[in-house]
């Protein structure tokens, strides 16, 4: 009966954490969401009970959050779901342990182990998914989303469990408010920073066109789908007034198959054309053969003078999605025979000089699902770029709030790096992205569009992020290891008879 009675609030915490990103986008409600997990998990008698009350929230919250997975298979959905679930599961097992403890050391090992289940999640397996971590959510408030430039998105996590745990210690008999309190004070202090010193990026502006070709059979193969796909974007392209912008980009996948500018000279002629044409930059992104069973996904970047100047490789392949793993092992499922072949993986960031109105500057780019890693596109600042592009295509997962969900990620991220970022994808939803994280015009899904802004290149001081990264994260790693390794040495962890599995 007391396992049935925690079971409401921990549904509560996950639909709460669910509302805080798209589609309901209710970012505020983190800071309390994960508060009816936590104060379950310190109620709980058992460490089999803790474990399941762990694993039916991630399990509810991640199936949930993630349900647009679901169209390409439940396949794809189940097992990602019950991973994302097995992380709730260990961290409901490590709370049980320390349920008892005093306020100071529970709310230490709480943070810290939430902070290590979002550290190695996004890390491991196949390396990591970083999707529904609980500083996501900060990215639509725009105050403290101006302080992540200190912190990153996963310090902000951390500060969201410690304000949660906060909450949960005000209900124990014996109340101590000092966690509260001080993290309380803490959120405050950065968000006035935040809205005080809001990142900014100091340099030059860049007239930019993202050009949205779209494509004729979303989500599925049809007849001439990359010679229309990359068709529309060349007209689309060719609207454009010359010396009107100086930057036009292309999503992902916006090229390939015969029509691909790296092998086939007609192509490269035609955007370099275009290019000259312009007298600007295109960045334009597709796939190409990679060997037997491979293929590569790059990013190519073509000059005012029409000549390609370099290429970046995409360097994280979607598990299942852009390559099998233990492929021989896994040849009874008949639903892999999607995935063909295997992406071949880049070796490293890039970043290209622009010159722009006499003026030097670098340019990076990621492709797709990395722009839902914070460390990959923090890799291609660290290597000098000063204005990000995210290519990407959003065609298998319909009208659903994928795109939305990826916009919000890559917008804390670019207010954690103090750089512009331009999103384009191929099928929607495309915009722009200020280095204080603002969110500009975004482009309907599934239609023809050119949307045309001015960026800025990125000269002022490298943020704090940018410099050292998940620095609040790895304390938090670390004060909740230091708590839970005295306390064992002292052989203080205590587990009742009637509390025994």
């Amino acid at each position: 009966m007391q396992a049935l009675r925690l079971v409401p609030p921990v549904l509560a915490s996950a639909a709460l954490m669910w509302a805080a990103f798209p589609p309901l986008d209710l970012g505020f409600l983190v800071f309390v969401a994960p508060a009816p997990l936590l104060w379950a998990l310190r109620r709980v008698r058992s460490l089999r009970e803790a474990s399941w009350l762990g694993f039916l929230y991630a399990g509810a919250f991640f199936g949930a959050l993630l349900g647009w997975i679901a169209i390409l298979g439940f396949v794809a959905w189940i097992p990602l779901t019950l991973a994302m679930a097995a992380y709730g599961a260990a961290y409901g097992a490590l709370m049980y342990l320390v349920r008892e403890w005093t306020a100071w050391r529970w709310w230490l090992v709480a943070v810290g182990g939430w902070a290590a289940w979002d550290f190695v999640r996004a890390r491991f397996p196949f390396g990591g998914f970083p999707w529904g971590a609980p500083g996501w959510p900060v990215g639509t408030l725009a105050w403290p989303r101006g302080a992540a430039q200190w912190i990153g998105p996963t310090g902000w996590a951390v500060l969201v469990i410690g304000f949660a745990a906060g909450l949960v210690l005000l209900t124990d008999e014996e109340r101590d408010r000092r966690p509260l309190e001080i993290v309380t004070g803490v959120v405050v202090g950065l968000t006035v920073l935040g809205a005080v010193f809001a990142p900014s990026t100091g340099g030059g502006e860049i007239r930019t066109a993202i050009v949205q070709g779209d494509s004729p059979c979303p989500g599925a193969d049809c007849p001439n789908e990359k010679q229309i796909i990359y068709n529309n974007h060349l007209r689309l392209t060719r609207t454009l007034i010359p010396d009107a912008v100086d930057f036009v980009v292309w999503g992902e996948n916006a090229f390939g198959g015969a029509f691909n500018p790296t092998f086939n000279p007609e192509v490269a002629a035609q955007i370099g054309g275009e290019a000259e044409r312009l007298g600007a930059y295109i960045l334009a992104s597709g796939t190409r053969p990679g060997g037997p069973g491979r293929f590569e996904n790059v990013n190519v970047l073509f000059g005012p003078d029409g000549t390609i100047l370099g290429e970046y490789l995409k360097r994280h392949p979607v598990p299942f999605g852009e390559y099998v793993p233990f492929r021989e092992l896994l040849e009874f499922i008949p639903q892999l025979d999607q995935v063909p072949n295997d992406m071949v993986r880049g070796t490293g960031p890039v970043v290209w000089p622009m010159v722009v109105n006499g003026n030097e500057a670098f340019l990076g780019s990621v492709i797709s699902f990395e722009g839902a890693f914070p460390r990959i596109i923090r890799s291609e600042v660290k290597a000098g770029a000063q204005l990000m592009v995210v290519a990407t295509n959003e065609a298998s997962y319909g009208i659903s709030p994928a795109s939305d969900q990826l916009i919000g990620m890559v917008r804390l991220t670019a207010a954690s790096l103090g750089v512009d970022t331009v999103l384009a994808a191929v099928t929607g939803q495309s915009t722009f992205i200020g280095a204080d994280g603002s969110v500009g015009p975004k482009t309907p899904l599934y239609e023809e569009a050119v949307l045309v802004d001015r960026v800025r290149f990125q000269r002022s001081r490298p943020t704090l992020y940018a410099r050292v990264g998940d620095w609040l994260q790895v304390v938090a790693v670390v004060a909740a290891a230091v708590t839970v390794a005295t306390r064992a040495g002292r052989a203080e962890f205590k587990i009742r008879p009637e509390a025994r599995v």
